[in-house]
């Protein structure tokens, strides 16, 4: 009995648990707190934790390749989605059906904003550079400051995918923490005149032209960046789909079943990258360093963009709206909404934000379109 109990406990996952397990099992729990008491982003950060958790249990093997006939772990296939760069392009498929391009198209100028978010991009890429990352590599990192899961998944997929499991689980964490990191940028550069100003009323937008805009960006952007297709293109027909008003229960599956479940299978299998003996290295931490100055950089930069257009416009834009010209949809419109209401609680700029927001989409995957020309 006792020898029984003994070639249990040496054949169990005790046994194999290392230093580096224990710290990857304590900062997957962590991100459950923060997911589940403190609510960030829970619909993205409970399941990379819980995929974090799951491939830092040793000999549980959900990430075994199949070796000898014998079959794989359960989560190696779910991976194989992210590998190949198939959930990202579903997601935008997803994303597009739940995004209202109405607020960009009713004021066309916060394009800027959301170009001058992408920044970022390019400093990290610099900054990978000149820390001796190759081109790829730098590019791969660089995208992590569209604050764009799905399009750093599949520009680092094509370029750089060794470093997929960093630049993943970079890319959504920061996502996540949206709430936490772009509050105190936006304050640093702004005056509290300037986040208490009002915007006025968006002029409507009418249905012909909602349907225009998917199909012009299409032909425009994929014209003139072909390598930006497979995410301009699921982007724009999933809200072409939505506006066109004749597929509703499409529509419906897009912005609830199909999302939820490949953000499920897309968290799970980030997650489950994050491997102790991968995630903590040097490496690592330089991509997740690089990875925190690109997304503060774009947040600044669409800030100070607002800024420079708030001073042109005479104090009609409320600079905050600038943060929110990353990809993070909608999270980091909701951060400006909430920031712009503690300073003027009549304040509302949820739908001013949503036109960076939505451009901030849209310019993340042209800049990956241009990486990945430059560097495939």
């Amino acid at each position: 009995m006792i020898e029984a109990i003994k070639d249990t406990l040496i054949n169990s996952g005790f046994a194999s648990l290392s230093y580096k397990h224990v710290i990857m099992i304590v900062i997957a729990c962590t991100f459950l707190y923060l997911a589940i008491k403190k609510g960030y982003e829970p619909y993205l950060l409970i399941p990379i934790a819980f995929g974090m958790l799951l491939v830092n249990l040793p000999i549980a093997g959900l990430m075994t390749p199949p070796v000898d006939g014998n079959n794989g772990g359960l989560l190696y296939y779910l991976y194989q989605g992210t590998n190949l760069g198939i959930y990202p392009p579903l997601i935008f498929l997803c994303l597009g059906a739940s995004t209202d391009f109405g607020p960009l198209i009713a004021n066309p100028k916060t394009l800027l904003l959301g170009g001058a978010a992408q920044i970022g991009i390019f400093i990290a890429f610099f900054g990978a550079l000149a820390l001796g990352m190759t081109g790829p590599e730098a590019a791969s990192v660089g995208i992590i400051g569209g604050a764009d899961g799905p399009t750093a998944i599949f520009l680092t997929s094509q370029l750089a995918p060794h470093l997929l499991s960093s630049i993943a689980l970079a890319a959504y964490s920061y996502m996540a923490l949206v709430p936490i990191i772009q509050p105190p940028i936006m304050k640093l550069l702004t005056t509290k005149k300037e986040r208490e100003i009002k915007m006025e009323q968006l002029r409507p937008v009418s249905q012909k032209e909602k349907i225009l805009f998917p199909i012009v960006v299409t032909i425009f952007v994929i014209l003139l960046l072909p390598s930006a297709a497979p995410l301009i293109g699921m982007l724009m027909l999933g809200n072409l789909i939505k506006e066109s008003g004749q597929v509703p229960k499409i529509t419906d599956t897009l912005q609830n079943a199909l999302m939820y479940t490949i953000t499920i299978l897309l968290g799970v299998t980030v997650g489950a990258k994050a491997e102790a003996d991968i995630f903590l290295s040097i490496q690592t931490a330089k991509i997740i360093i690089l990875g925190l100055v690109a997304f503060a950089v774009g947040t600044a930069g669409g800030v100070l963009m607002g800024k420079l257009m708030c001073k042109l416009t005479n104090g009609k834009v409320n600079p905050m709206i600038g943060a929110a010209g990353v990809s993070a949809v909608p999270m980091s419109a909701r951060v400006v909404q909430k920031e712009g209401a503690k300073a003027n609680p009549s304040n509302f700029l949820l739908m001013h934000a949503m036109g960076p927001n939505v451009a901030g989409v849209i310019g993340s995957a042209v800049a990956a379109g241009v990486l990945l020309q430059f560097f495939s």
